[in-house]
């Protein structure tokens, strides 16, 4: 179909779409709803949709921003073979003048007509009310593969003084913001920009990239840099710029990528950035401008305690509150979730804290407030594929889950440690020796502040605990440390009653990709209510497990048990919290080296300090609820 009749197809069906929605004319669901008197606490539609935006096969990377009129303005790319990165891509528009109650027809802005037209990354110019619009280029293709390395991207801008319904012919910025340098991969956003409010450089208007270097054989660097404009978007430079080299073997610490950035009230800038496969722990990664863009007062610090997986987050102040949208599964795009910080996203709520939008699949997303009290998101979600769909929710401030002070602790022995935090409203029992920990199978568990000691990286180790079992079903996890997922380096012990076995674990990765697995197990699932000691130990090149003083074991598997991935001490859950252990656990102990069999089967349930690095007696419990 040619490309003019393509558009033009699109717009009458999403228009007749619109008029049906208008009229009460049977039409997609969230078209149907009904604007209440009083609009709710929370409420989401469907907003982008293939079977219901014809002309697409798919509809991914959101972005939204809000114009000086109060129009919402929601940009997505609309693929049109497939959901391909590097395939024909339009980016489309949708617009709303009623705080995102109900929208318009889908407009194309930038159509892509056999080629890559997409990473919008919008941003408003509050003093003249012009709307403009960063975006990337690349040569299309249309098996579905990704863009061949070097990738020929291109960023590009168009803009609207009209509140969004037409837009600019697109204006090449290579020569402004593309520096020789950066010859392969480079992305605009995808997220919005934002326009200084504080300060000296008040007015200027700043959005992110990223990019690579190819030396013609392979790619040697990651960039992340701020493009900033002092004169409303009529001229643009690089400003602040962090590079991370790439090893010849292919590794490098981190790649920040996908900056969303947010003003402090203190008018910093808070960068917050997508970390891709560095050796850094953690899949997100922040740094902070103090001269409106111009440098980074440090390099890119990753979020080891961050959990998300790989992908796109965004990032908006809501007065004295931080949000980060992202979802909340350390492996997999799933679990939507708006954490806050209260300290301008120098730490972050963790998952427990935080609210949920959607357990669904999801991925990329935007944020955009509509008025002082009221939040919209943007976001990849699907019951089957997070790039089912994209959703609009509305949700207001009282909506987010409430700020709450600390949790109750535990004392973790281990030199320089913090108290752990005790979750759910576990309670004390009686112990091997003293007291003990006990956790109902449903939201009790332990959660160890990060701190440096607890990766233990390609050390030997050792790790013993005590637990105490009646449940018949269910995965019940003892200990976990590491990420989670069958590709992220992590450590776990747990009890498998269904299949009637005790089993330890440990993935690892070496180089730039090869992850390895170990498992052992043990048969029998002791859950028969008597306290039983279980140990994993990696060590003389065998990890070997024991139970009760009986040893099995297999050959270790080389690499770090803790690289990439984010990383969290659990006692009693599952890293993603999709599983809670039923019973008690006592005295755990791990150590970053190799305890002797007999140091790990006698009778001593406390052997020697040396290399000790986690102590959870969990004979106490403070500050309890």
């Amino acid at each position: 179909m040619p490309s003019r009749l393509r558009t033009r197809l699109r717009t009458t069906v999403t228009a007749c779409l619109a008029l049906a929605a208008a009229t009460g004319s049977p039409g997609p669901a969230h078209a149907r709803s009904s604007v209440a008197s009083a609009a709710p606490r929370f409420e989401q539609q469907v907003l982008f949709r293939a079977s219901q935006d014809p002309g697409y096969a798919c509809f991914r990377i959101p972005a939204i921003v809000r114009t000086t009129h109060g129009t919402l303005l929601a940009f997505a790319e609309g693929r049109v073979l497939n959901c391909g990165d590097a395939a024909d891509i339009d980016i489309v528009v949708k617009r709303s003048t009623d705080g995102g109650r109900t929208w318009g027809p889908l407009e194309v802005v930038s159509e892509g007509a056999g080629d890559t037209h997409g990473n919008p990354a919008p941003m408003v110019d509050r003093g003249t009310g012009r709307i403009l619009l960063a975006e990337t280029y690349n040569t299309g293709r249309t098996d579905g593969n990704g863009c061949s390395v070097p990738c020929d991207r291109t960023p590009h801008l168009q803009y609207s003084d009209d509140d969004g319904r037409t837009w600019s012919a697109p204006r090449d910025l290579s020569q402004e913001i593309l520096p020789p340098q950066w010859n392969s991969w480079y992305a605009t956003g995808p997220v919005h920009g934002i326009q200084l409010t504080r300060g000296p450089h008040a007015g200027r208007l700043v959005f992110g990239v990223n990019a690579e270097t190819w030396d013609g054989t392979r790619i040697t660097a990651n960039h992340a840099a701020l493009i900033v404009s002092d004169d409303g978007g009529a001229h643009w430079r690089a400003g602040a710029t962090d590079t991370w080299r790439i090893a010849a073997d292919g590794t490098f610490r981190q790649k920040p990528s996908e900056l969303a950035l947010a003003e402090r009230a203190d008018g910093s800038l808070l960068v917050s950035g997508r970390e891709q496969d560095g050796t850094d722990l953690g899949h997100r990664t922040q740094a902070v401008s103090r001269d409106g863009g111009d440098s980074f007062t440090a390099p890119f610090a990753a979020l080891p305690g961050l959990y998300t997986p790989q992908v796109q987050g965004a990032i908006l102040r809501l007065g004295s509150r931080m949000l980060l949208a992202a979802p909340a599964d350390p492996d997999r795009r799933r679990t939507m979730t708006v954490r806050s910080s209260y300290d301008g996203g120098r730490t972050w709520d963790t998952p427990d804290r935080s609210t949920v939008v959607t357990t669904d699949w999801s991925g990329y997303s935007d944020l955009v407030d509509i008025d002082a009290h009221t939040v919209g998101l943007l976001y990849e979600g699907g019951a089957v594929d997070a790039r089912d769909e994209i959703r609009f929710a509305r949700f207001t401030e009282d909506w987010l889950t409430p700020r709450r002070g600390p949790d109750p602790a535990t004392p973790d022995l281990a030199p320089g440690a913090r108290p752990a935090a005790v979750l759910g409203g576990a309670t004390g029992t009686a112990g091997v020796k003293g007291g003990a920990l006990a956790l109902d199978g449903t939201d009790d568990a332990v959660r160890l502040p990060y701190r440096g000691r607890l990766p233990l990286g390609t050390k030997d180790f050792s790790a013993s605990l005590w637990f105490r079992c009646t449940a018949a079903t269910g995965e019940q996890p003892l200990l976990w440390m590491g990420g989670t997922g069958s590709t992220q380096p992590q450590i776990w012990l747990r009890a498998e009653p269904a299949s009637d076995r005790i089993r330890g674990l440990i993935t690892t990765r070496e180089g730039a990709s090869t992850v390895r697995t170990a498992a052992l197990t043990v048969t029998g699932a002791h859950n028969d209510g008597r306290w039983h000691r279980l140990a994993l130990r990696r060590g003389g090149g065998r990890l070997t497990l024991f139970l009760d003083g009986a040893a099995v074991g297999t050959a270790d598997v080389p690499g770090s048990v803790s690289r990439t991935s984010p990383f969290g001490v659990h006692i009693g859950q599952r890293m993603d919290g999709r599983a809670f252990f039923t019973g008690a656990i006592d005295e755990v102990r791990v150590w970053d080296r190799a305890l002797t069999d007999e140091e790990l089967t006698g009778a001593d349930a406390a052997p020697a300090a040396r290399g000790t690095v986690l102590w959870l007696p969990l004979d106490r419990v403070t500050g309890a609820r």
